[in-house]
């Protein structure tokens, strides 16, 4: 009995212990396993997280826990690269590796009524950016050349080195397109939503009086007028590039207001636009030598010379590209139009 209650305490004190150190924001080991929704750890058919260490950020799976249908699919992993813990959240086991990149202001979250109509015949990834959504750290520069080593650098560590089929919206094609310029045997091919590339035909410059938040996100004060105000930022900017009042859903705006309400995230975000200027150099270097994987722009329709601008950056980049704007609807193509999105993804990467 004495031995019995002994042990019982002492399960008791580890607990509290684990407890505290994870309230103080403590730091355990990588090899202890991370929290995870009760569903999906137990009974999620997703690949296991390699190296999985335990989140950083608070509250990760908020817009997921309650999906018992998503959890059985698809799992949060977190890893460290380069000082930067990377969140992703992985589905499947086919052959096909697919990973998702998002845009500002989004997660991947972005992909994830979509995600799983992808799954037949592909493993798919969707990464939040190094300093984006629910990774934590700040990269040596918000760049799409650095954003896309650690892209690179996560996807060899899953990995995941050749065929990669990769989908990406807005900031997001930016790093796909440096991703697949500076390690090219590692990607088979880009599926682009509403981005133009700068670095020949189009500089930044170009693109600064075509919205506001390209000028608003540079200036050094922009974080301090949205601290607290996020939901109202979001909420009132996504209806400024599309036809509908509410193209991104209320309970996807809660989760977006949620991520990017984290201080380093926020910043991360608007630095991305101040970096931007570094960005028409680096681009015009990897442009030198064209992309020869198949590259497939998706347009906005709200604009008529936006179609023919970002096209052509497209065949800046890789000459083959193609692409096409979509019938009235507006920048948030996944939200606006799911089943054209899928159905496009599908024809340019067809399953096995």
């Amino acid at each position: 009995m004495m031995v019995s209650a002994q042990r019982r305490l002492g399960v008791l004190i580890g607990a509290v212990v684990l407890t505290v150190v994870t309230l103080a924001g403590g730091t355990l080991t990588a090899s202890a396993n991370p929290p995870q929704p009760v569903a999906a750890a137990m009974h999620s058919k997703a690949p296991a997280c390699v190296a999985p260490e335990r989140p950083l950020s608070r509250d990760y799976d908020a817009a997921t826990r309650k999906n018992a249908a998503f959890n059985r699919e698809f799992r949060h992993c977190f890893t460290t690269i380069n000082g930067v813990q990377m969140h992703y959240v992985i589905g499947g086991h086919g052959p096909n590796p697919m990973v998702l990149l998002h845009g500002w202001p989004q997660s991947w979250y972005a992909y994830h009524n979509i995600m799983p109509e992808l799954l037949p015949g592909r493993t798919v990834i969707a990464i939040d950016h190094a300093g984006l959504g629910d990774s934590t750290g700040t990269p040596r520069a918000m760049t799409p050349n650095v954003m896309a080593e650690y892209v690179h650098l996560l996807l060899n560590r899953l990995g995941v080195q050749r065929n990669v089929q990769v989908v990406a919206h807005d900031i997001g094609v930016g790093v796909a397109y440096a991703l697949a310029a500076q390690y090219r045997q590692q990607v088979a091919g880009l599926f682009n939503l509403d981005f133009a590339l700068v670095g020949k035909s189009l500089k930044f410059a170009d693109l600064v009086p075509l919205a506001f938040h390209f000028s608003f996100n540079q200036q050094p004060f922009s974080e301090g007028l949205l601290t607290g105000r996020v939901g109202y930022f979001l909420t009132n900017f996504y209806p400024l590039v599309s036809k509908l009042p509410e193209p991104v859903p209320a309970r996807d705006i809660t989760e977006y207001t949620r991520v990017y309400s984290r201080p380093q995230v926020l910043h991360n975000g608007m630095d991305f636009y101040r970096d931007w200027p570094q960005v028409d150099k680096d681009n015009a270097a990897l442009m030198r030598t064209p992309l020869t994987i198949p590259v497939r722009l998706l347009s906005m329709d709200l604009v008529p010379a936006w179609t023919a601008i970002s096209q052509q950056s497209m065949r800046d980049a890789a000459p083959t590209a193609t692409g096409t704007a979509v019938d009235g609807a507006g920048h948030w193509l996944i939200e606006e139009r799911p089943a054209l999105v899928i159905a496009e993804i599908n024809k340019f990467y067809p399953a096995p």
